[in-house]
Formats: C-alpha cells, structure tokens, sequence
C-alpha cells in the first residue's frame, strides 16, 4: 500500500520539485500539490492523506500554524529556506526537516524514517495489542480506547488512567499488569508511577512532561536512559 502524500509551498518551483520527487520513489503517492495552506485543509478534508510535505514560511497561513490547526493529527515533513525554524518543527513533532534547496538523497532519508515509523507500527498491532481494552471500575466494565489514553497513574493497588476530554478511570490493578496490554511504541514507563502515551507529549521541561499548567509528569533516574532514546529517535538531528 502506498503512502498518501500532499505537498504545499508558495513558492512553485520548490512545490514541482517536491512534486517530483514525490513521483519518483515507489511507495509514495502524490495526492495533490497546493500552492497554500488553506486549499490544503480542503483537501485534506476530502482525500485520505498520510503524510504532509509543508513549507514553514508561507503567507496567511504559515506551516507551523497549518499543522496545529489541524483536528486530526497527520505526520509532516517541513522544507523550508531558513535552519532556525527547525526547533519550531520538533515542537509539532515533525518527522522532519528538510533545508532547500533540497536534494533527493534528503528527500529519501526523511522519507525512510517515516516509512520506519510506519513498519513498527505495523509489526506492534497484533493480537497481544488491540485498540482498546475493558477495565473494572466499580461495578461496570469500561471500555477504554487506546488512542484516548493520555497517562496512567498508579495509586497504591489501583491505577488511575487519566483520558483526553473525559474523567479518569479507576481500576484495581498493577502497573505492570496494564503496561502489557498497552502497545510498547505508544506507551513509556518514565516513573515508577507513570507511563504516558507517547503520541500525546508536547512539552518536555526540567526532567518532567508538561500535560497542561497543572499536570507535570516526573522523569525519574531509572527511566531517563530509555525516554531519552525516544527523544533521541523523534528529535531533528
């Protein structure tokens, strides 16, 4: 199955290239090429999109602004003319960073590593891995979407799952117990009484993962070498 891709960039020349390159490796499959960002959320609306090609610095609408606004998170590769905007870039969790002018061996690499990306995931949603799992809270079943999980909490012999846009969920049960059910590319024990979902760090600051104003998640000695491998392996080098 090939990998959907959109490009967008004001200027046209850089917008063809990409286009081009795009074309040329096998497993990728131009969608379509857009000359802004707004015509790009259009598209995006309509098509199955796997993966976005961005300028940073476009007019209206810049990169960087286009892949916040977005309700559904997709993967982005930024190309841009300027080096100092790729801390902006890791802040969005961008797969990469390309400087123009851009050469095909670059455009490849960044590419590959999303294709990486994309095979571990494959390989970890087995069986043994499902997208979702039920947990005792009281008297009720709950079921529980793994892609709703924002970190789980433990609290002596229970553990408290803390879920985006709803209330947590208390369920009798140990760390290690759930951290199986989980799926070890999503999920990282950073503390003794943490593990958090991967996908839904933004902010990391002082050896803690900044949730919102009030929730900092402590990084703790004996799981900083495996975190920072995680950075290590997302971050722009």
């Amino acid at each position: 199955m090939k990998i959907r891709c959109i490009a967008i960039d004001d200027e046209p020349i850089a917008l063809k290239q990409v286009g081009n390159y795009i074309e040329r490796t096998p497993y990728l499959e131009l969608v379509s090429l857009c000359n802004n960002a707004i015509d790009a959320l259009e598209i995006i609306n309509k098509e199955k999109v796997d993966l976005v090609f961005a300028d940073i610095s476009m007019p209206d609408l810049s990169g960087i602004d286009f892949v916040k606004s977005l309700q559904k998170k997709i993967p982005v590769i930024f190309t841009t003319a300027f080096s100092e905007y790729a801390i902006e870039g890791f802040r969005v969790d961008a797969i990469d960073y390309l400087l123009k002018p851009i050469g095909y061996k670059d455009f490849l690499k960044a590419v590959n590593k999303f294709k990486e990306l994309l095979d571990k995931k494959d390989d970890n949603q087995d069986k043994s891995h499902p997208d979702h799992i039920f947990v005792k809270s009281g008297y009720k079943l709950v079921r529980i979407e793994i892609s709703d999980i924002k970190y789980i909490e433990s609290m002596h012999e229970y553990i408290r799952i803390h879920l985006i846009n709803e209330k947590p969920v208390m369920t009798l049960g140990s760390m290690k117990s759930i951290e199986e059910l989980l799926p070890p590319l999503n999920f990282l024990r950073v503390h003794r009484s943490y593990i958090v979902n991967t996908d839904k760090i933004k902010i990391v600051e002082r050896n803690r993962i900044v949730f919102d104003k009030e929730v900092y998640i402590p990084i703790s000695d004996q799981y900083k070498s495996k975190f920072q491998d995680f950075i290590n392996r997302n971050s722009i080098a």
